[in-house]
């Protein structure tokens, strides 16, 4: 893999985490709702005009173009698993910023994924 595929990939990636990153913060900054048929709007006002949710769509859009524009130059087979890394950082991140558990059994997991891209990235 090149190194402007692998920067495609991921950027990709970075910008997609970055994306479920804000989504979060928006929805902490909303508050919990349910969707009814009452609050349809009012609610899906809050959500459409609140800031982090408008650039965790911002990210999604410009991830969505990196991303084709990655998978134009290699295999999806070993485009798709990079995603994995977006659980790593998005794991770490939401552990930061959230403080959300990051447990002895969740961070076995992320050593293994962190393993199994390494691997699929070195087998192209």
């Amino acid at each position: 893999m090149s190194a402007v595929s692998f920067s495609l990939i991921l950027t990709g990636v970075l910008l997609n985490a970055g994306a479920q990153l804000l989504l979060k913060a928006g929805t902490n900054a909303v508050g919990h709702f349910e969707f009814t048929l009452e609050n349809a709007l009012p609610v899906g006002l809050r959500l459409a005009l609140e800031p982090h949710i408008l650039g965790g769509i911002f990210c999604y859009v410009i991830s969505l173009v990196v991303w084709i524009m990655g998978l134009s130059r290699i295999p999806v087979s070993v485009a798709y698993p990079m995603l994995s890394i977006g659980y790593v950082i998005n794991a770490v991140a939401a552990w930061y910023l959230f403080g959300e558990s990051l447990t002895s059994l969740r961070l076995c997991g992320i050593g293994f994924i962190i393993v199994g891209v390494f691997l699929v990235a070195r087998s192209s």
